[in-house]
């Protein structure tokens, strides 16, 4: 079992100190408190630190104080490159909590970037309150997956997007696939870059409108479809990453 990670808003204090200093560092907060009282780490039991966004460092816990306060020996702090190609997900707004499930699953796939996108077949809408709270939702849930598969650079969760802001995104990409059953070739054949950016787009459980993929094909988009099978829009992401990651390169 890979040690467990836990994330840190910054590593500047410890690198301000740490050349006059024994390579101390106290993690405390919520973080310190699921260390100690949930996890229940004791001295000698290894952990790793990471900001999310790439910069990670190995850690050996030295001792515990009170409910949650975890005090380790930390090395060097690292920093690990952006993967190519770069993956981004625009997932339309799923019913209920599926939302999360698509965007804890991608995560933990190890897809780069999740956007939200308001479809005009989606029943969910995101407005107001409503809106913030549910992109909340979805970061807490890609930073926590992000922690659970043991991940240093968790995925970017962007405000949600319009249909003409998703086209944009569209055509500025390297490869720009929109998910589609009907006379699409498939996924598993496409030609895939190298490097750059990948966007794939899931839309929702009625599927994307004419008019979208219209919009689509005209910010130079294809239409794919994975297989045989109609998949729920929150795996259907999940699956098709899988499938970019292994021909990419990315998981061998």
């Amino acid at each position: 079992m890979t040690a467990p990670v836990f994330v840190v808003e910054s590593f500047e204090t410890f690198e301000n100190t740490a050349a006059g200093g024994d390579g101390r560092y106290v993690l405390d907060g919520p973080e310190g408190r699921h260390a100690v009282s949930v996890k229940r780490l004791h001295a000698g039991e290894d952990v790793v630190l990471t900001d999310g966004a790439g910069r990670w460092a190995d850690c050996v816990v030295l001792d515990t104080e009170g409910k949650d306060r975890l005090i380790l020996r930390m090395d060097p702090v690292r920093e690990e490159a952006p993967q190519e190609p770069r993956i981004t997900v625009v997932q339309a707004l799923p019913k209920g909590d599926r939302g999360e499930l698509a965007v804890e699953t991608m995560t933990e796939t190890g897809v780069d970037a999740i956007v939200p996108w308001s479809a005009s077949r989606c029943i969910t809408q995101w407005k107001g309150e409503r809106g913030l709270k549910a992109l909340g939702k979805w970061r807490a849930t890609a930073r926590e997956a992000g922690k659970q598969s043991r991940r240093v650079r968790f995925p970017e969760v962007a405000e949600a997007m319009s249909t003409k802001q998703v086209a944009a995104l569209l055509a500025a990409a390297d490869l720009a696939a929109v998910l589609h059953e009907e006379g699409s070739e498939p996924l598993a054949t496409a030609d895939l870059p190298a490097a750059g950016h990948i966007v794939l787009v899931v839309g929702p459980e009625g599927g994307v409108s004419p008019d979208e993929l219209a919009a689509f094909a005209d910010a130079g988009a294809k239409p794919y479809r994975l297989g045989r099978s109609v998949l729920r829009t929150s795996t259907a992401g999940t699956a098709a990453a899988a499938l970019l990651l292994g021909r990419t390169g990315r998981w061998s």
